[in-house]
């Protein structure tokens, strides 16, 4: 995820393009910068890492008059944060910004090579503009160039682009990743939310999918995805810079529960073919002489590691164990050297696993990060990393982390099992089918969510919660219950479902709560059993299943699904609303629960 804005006036270019950026920065804050066209000359500043250094750059440069520019802050994809990979990308003539993923940029890349095109970057961004430029030669006309360009994209884009060639005009398009265009007085705005506009405009034109266009100072060309003209729609902007980061949404939370389609669609892509998975960061001979994964995590990330655990042995046939990095540095661990250390972090920067890390690279072991931060002191010192692509998270409970770490285990399990030949390819191209129907999984239906809200009323007492499951639903009951007691502050504990009769079944009355997870395709009956078990001892039961449970006091349906990893993502979302929801009815601040930080750097 990254912010973009763009501008078209008489006015300071280089602030009002800052101040955007400014307000983008928790959208990517890897590197930045900005290009500015005035009278056919370009100027061109880039920085690593906060915006404030490119601000330090910028300080001489003072543009007067009529110009145009474009503005980016980066939340790494393709290649590391450094100046080179920042945008904006320069052709021959021409710079282009882009938030999203270019799918096919590596046939894009080879073909323009041949070319006789020099690249500069490790970025996707950059095939853009050059693809461009090559069209231009043809063409002679910018827009026409633009348009080959849009049809040879593959994948999610929010692109803008400047060109020498047309020394008054920014070219438009989206897909996928948003980007809306500001009215002001005598003016025109790009950005990638309301925010950056709010103070600047009253008027915004919300793109949709498939759009494109050009801006000039005095005329704005939209276009549908097949060049038919279309006379924009405009509304007015929203007045509370908060309300518009939060894009009507109450809390950065449910927004981030409802982004999780989004994001996981962006986790995918580029990573999936037909009949394998692509993980263009790794090199093969990461995995030879390994015989046995080690999954090292905190928190939430513990919970998707423990998951991910089910998914390695039963799908690439190796053996797999999991730490909480917390305990793991302290047991004097023994460590061979056909392990991989695989550590997973939403930060890359929490200090426990942070230094299990830096002790299984002590004792030769291979190292491998799953995270979501590109330049995160894990993904600097591991030997390979792959992102999650989730990006920023600023609801403190994890959600869509959370869901990009399952999605990136599951794709790893699969990729394993390809090395390992322990799949057939039928069977791996089922589960890449499977992965690509995710996304539609987890988009947040309307009578889902008002079924959770109006339910979350009756759970508001009680001496517990025991969260349920079987199975890969077992961290999934964890994270459920972990989720519930960070944001409303009731006890609740995550239990698989058969060890409730070692025990916790004494707790058993109407004042315990047990939320159970009970999936069709996986283990259905046992758990059935458990359930009944604790019904029998009169526990207030929630069941979250795609078939009515007759013992239920209360039921939330999932949809049918024909593999059980769907009703996991599924169940994952009902979890974090139902969570949701109950804060909300207890009046607890959803985004910054008490006692909690984001990113824990201590030990």
């Amino acid at each position: 995820m990254c912010g973009i804005v763009g501008y078209i006036g008489k006015n300071s270019v280089k602030d009002i393009l800052l101040d955007g950026l400014s307000e983008l920065e928790y959208r990517g804050y890897d590197s930045a910068g900005i290009a500015v066209l005035q009278d056919s000359n370009f100027s061109i500043y880039k920085a690593v890492g906060k915006l404030e250094n490119l601000k330090n750059k910028t300080k001489e440069f003072h543009p007067k008059g009529f110009s145009i520019g474009i503005g980016h802050t980066r939340w790494a994809t393709h290649g590391k944060p450094t100046e080179l990979n920042a945008h904006p990308h320069i052709g021959e003539n021409s710079y282009v910004v882009h938030n999203g993923i270019i799918e096919n940029y590596q046939e894009l890349k080879q073909r323009l090579s041949t070319e006789g095109v020099h690249f500069l970057s490790q970025t996707d961004t950059e095939v853009i503009v050059h693809l461009f430029e090559s069209h231009l030669k043809r063409l002679k006309s910018p827009l026409e160039a633009f348009r080959a360009a849009l049809d040879e994209l593959h994948g999610a884009y929010a692109i803008l682009l400047i060109t020498k060639s047309a020394p008054d005009t920014i070219f438009f398009a989206k897909n996928g990743s948003p980007m809306l265009i500001g009215l002001g007085k005598d003016e025109k705005h790009f950005a990638s939310s309301d925010t950056p506009l709010i103070g600047l405009c009253k008027d915004v034109i919300y793109l949709y999918d498939g759009e494109n266009g050009y801006l000039t100072s005095d005329a704005i060309e939209v276009f549908s995805k097949s060049y038919e003209k279309i006379t924009p729609v405009h509304k007015a902007l929203p007045t509370s810079k908060l309300s518009a980061q939060k894009e009507g949404y109450r809390f950065f939370m449910e927004k981030e529960i409802y982004e999780q389609s989004q994001v996981i669609s962006d986790t995918l892509m580029g990573r999936l073919s037909k009949d394998t998975i692509l993980f263009e960061e790794l090199d093969e001979k990461l995995f030879e002489g390994i015989n046995e994964i080690k999954l090292c995590a905190c928190g939430t990330s513990y919970h998707s590691a423990l998951a991910a655990s089910y998914l390695f042995e039963r799908f690439a046939k190796i053996r797999c164990s999991v730490e909480i990095a917390s305990e793991f540095r302290y047991k004097e661990p023994m460590m061979s050297k056909d392990t991989l250390f695989v550590v997973i972090s939403q930060s890359g920067e929490t200090a426990d696993t942070l230094e299990t890390l830096k002790m299984a690279q002590a004792a030769g072991l291979k190292t491998l990060v799953i995270c979501n931060v590109d330049n995160s002191s894990m993904v600097r010192a591991a030997d390979a990393s792959i992102l999650t692509r989730a990006g920023i998270e600023k609801g403190v409970a994890s959600t869509k982390a959370f869901a990009t770490q399952m999605v990136v285990f599951w794709m790893l399990s699969l990729y394993l099992a390809k090395l390992r030949s322990s799949l057939t390819s039928a069977q791996l191209a089922e589960q890449i089918l499977l992965l690509r129907e995710i996304p539609a999984t987890v988009v947040v239906s309307d009578d889902l969510h008002e079924k959770i809200r109006r339910l979350s009323k009756r759970y508001l007492h009680g001496h517990g919660f025991f969260f349920i499951g079987r199975d890969v639903f077992y961290p999934l009951a964890l994270e459920g219950a972990l989720k519930l007691k960070e944001i409303s502050y009731l006890h609740a504990e995550g239990y698989p479902s058969g060890e409730m009769k070692h025990g916790p079944i004494a707790l058993a009355d109407p004042e315990l709560f047990t939320i159970a997870l009970m999936p069709v395709n996986l283990l259905y009956d046992k758990t059935k059993s458990n359930v009944e078990e604790l019904s029998a001892r009169d526990s207030t039961i929630c069941a979250i299943s795609a078939v009515a449970f007759d013992k239920a006091d209360d039921f939330i349906q999932i949809k049918e699904h024909k593999h059980y990893m769907h009703e996991f993502f599924e169940m994952m979302v009902v979890l974090q609303l139902f969570s949701l929801e109950i804060s909300v009815r207890l009046g607890n601040d959803v985004d910054m629960p008490r006692n909690l930080a984001k990113s824990v750097t201590v030990e």
